[in-house]
């Protein structure tokens, strides 16, 4: 009887597969190459930006990609204008008030509806927004990438693997204090922002 649950116990452990461990991913980036896109279409004018100043940590089971979780940080001072004037502004008091609030951030919390074919994840993930100090609950469309083993391609001389993250999604600066109501003929309420980031897993 004894030898009869060691044979079924064992059957049972082989049957049921070993999941994978969660990886974390680093997405401060040494080369500048990860990147934010800002776009602020008004009647007046079209403003484009970028942010450069990324960092941050996601969680990643390949097994079980809707389990993400994570943080993602931008550097408000990083956020650049190629018109230097509009540059200050942002940067100012009245706009992003860069000195106060040094970090924009986005943390995950949950996702639904994931869908994986081959190494690429699509989910809506639900996370906090910070901007200005305002905190926001959003959902928005992701893509997950996973490179497994191709970290080197990326950094030389180094093992690990990637997880390329990319959004589109849009926010209004009203709901985070940045100017609400004013201006919107020359900047617009709505902010369109485009990511497209690369963290790092080395081995």
């Amino acid at each position: 009887m004894k030898r009869n649950s060691l044979i079924l116990t064992s059957t049972l452990c082989l049957a049921i597969p070993l999941s994978a461990t969660p990886i974390e991913f680093d997405f401060k980036d040494s080369k500048g190459v990860n990147n934010i896109v800002f776009k602020l279409d008004a009647p007046l004018e079209a403003i484009n930006g970028t942010a450069t100043g990324i960092s941050g940590k996601v969680t990643f089971d390949p097994d079980h990609p809707a389990a993400v979780k994570g943080k993602i940080i931008v550097q408000t001072a990083s956020m650049h204008l190629g018109n230097p004037m509009q540059k200050e502004h942002l940067h100012g008091d009245q706009w992003m008030s860069a000195a106060k609030f040094p970090e924009i951030s986005f943390e995950a919390v949950s996702a639904k509806n994931a869908k994986t074919e081959g190494n690429v994840t699509t989910a809506d993930v639900t996370g906090k927004m910070t901007i200005k100090g305002v905190t926001k609950e959003i959902t928005v469309p992701v893509k997950l990438t996973y490179l497994k083993g191709r970290l080197k391609e990326r950094t030389p001389g180094k093992d690990g693997d990637l997880l390329v993250l990319r959004s589109n999604f849009s926010v209004r600066r009203r709901d985070f204090g940045i100017q609400p109501g004013r201006n919107e003929e020359k900047v617009a309420d709505e902010i369109e922002l485009n990511l497209s980031l690369a963290g790092a897993a080395p081995r």
